[in-house]
């Protein structure tokens, strides 16, 4: 006796909907690919296309790795709202004069549930749990212009079925030292599926971001903007800025930094009444310690949905 494809297919699709609420609703599959993985990043909203020298921007821009200083890892646990969890590892690292290498790994579980076959008897308990593979290559030209790209493989599995695909990420960016200005662009998941659930084939959630930073020049502050998601076609092509977040980061000396983040596209569509709380604001805090070790934090609010929590940990390896 098996469970009923559609009966699976509706949980995890209410699941997906109330941890991403933010997104549009279209015919996409593998949307954990959107949401936000790092404590840093999660902690400015999601205004990341544009931060250098941090690993984890393989997941936001792979032009980012040719930013990095030295070798980096990072490992990361986030807490969403019932019993999903999702998690990151990373890694990045010049070779020798030939650029930088990265590679990641972030994987989402759903958690467990009750299986029912055609007849309603109870036959036991299923997961669904969802992972993306990524190798990543960037370098940069004598004129600070950066260029990354990463090669992805995602799986997706409910119970006994389950799809796969294939994509890529595309990513430049460019900096200006003396003023302190970063400009970049990124494309994330272009490609196609390889398998599919129930021989339906489905888009992947393609994403466009456009960002720009700026470290100030008598403050100790960093401040983001960037536009996610600009190719959605759901709507009019003016609402696709609505997806507009901006973030913050104090450097409070070389050991602490506050991070705070506000996230319109979220905060848009979490408003269901005359109340929506802190939806889509964000905080968070960095320590670094024993020189190259460092522990990020974020909180982010949905407002009436509940909040999550985000860990991570970098390290420096020499």
């Amino acid at each position: 006796m098996k469970i009923k494809k559609s009966l699976q297919a509706l949980l995890v699709i209410l699941i997906v909907l109330a941890t991403n609420p933010l997104r549009s609703q279209t015919n996409t599959t593998y949307d954990f690919l959107k949401l936000d993985v790092s404590a840093r990043a999660n902690a400015l909203a999601g205004s990341y296309v544009s931060a250098t020298n941090d690993v984890n921007t393989i997941f936001y821009n792979p032009a980012g790795l040719s930013t990095l200083k030295e070798t980096q890892a990072a490992a990361g646990f986030y807490k969403y709202l019932l019993d999903i969890n999702a998690g990151i590892i990373s890694y990045g690292q010049r070779y020798n004069d030939a650029g930088y290498i990265g590679g990641a790994i972030r994987y989402i579980n759903y958690g467990s549930f009750e299986k029912y076959d055609e007849e309603s008897n109870n036959i036991g308990t299923f997961s669904a749990n969802e992972i993306a593979i990524s190798l990543g290559y960037a370098n940069a030209t004598e004129s600070n212009f950066h260029y990354g790209v990463n090669l992805k493989f995602i799986y997706s599995g409910i119970d006994e079925y389950s799809s796969t695909a294939l994509a890529g990420d595309f990513g430049i960016m460019y900096i200006l030292p003396k003023t302190e200005w970063n400009f970049a662009l990124s494309l994330l998941n272009a490609g196609f599926q390889l398998s599919q659930y129930n021989s339906t084939t489905e888009d992947l959630p393609l994403d466009l971001r456009i960002g720009l930073s700026k470290k100030l020049e008598h403050l100790p502050l960093t401040v983001r903007f960037e536009f996610d998601d600009l190719t959605d076609n759901t709507g009019d092509f003016i609402d696709r800025f609505k997806n507009l977040s901006v973030g913050g980061e104090f450097d409070f000396n070389e050991y602490v930094k506050f991070r705070i983040g506000y996230d319109n596209g979220q905060r848009v569509n979490l408003e269901t009444g005359s109340s929506i709380g802190l939806a889509g604001f964000s905080t968070g805090i960095g320590f670094k310690f024993l020189d190259d070790y460092a522990i990020d934090y974020a909180f982010n609010s949905l407002g009436n949905v509940g909040t999550t929590n985000t860990i991570d940990l970098h390290f420096a390896i020499k």
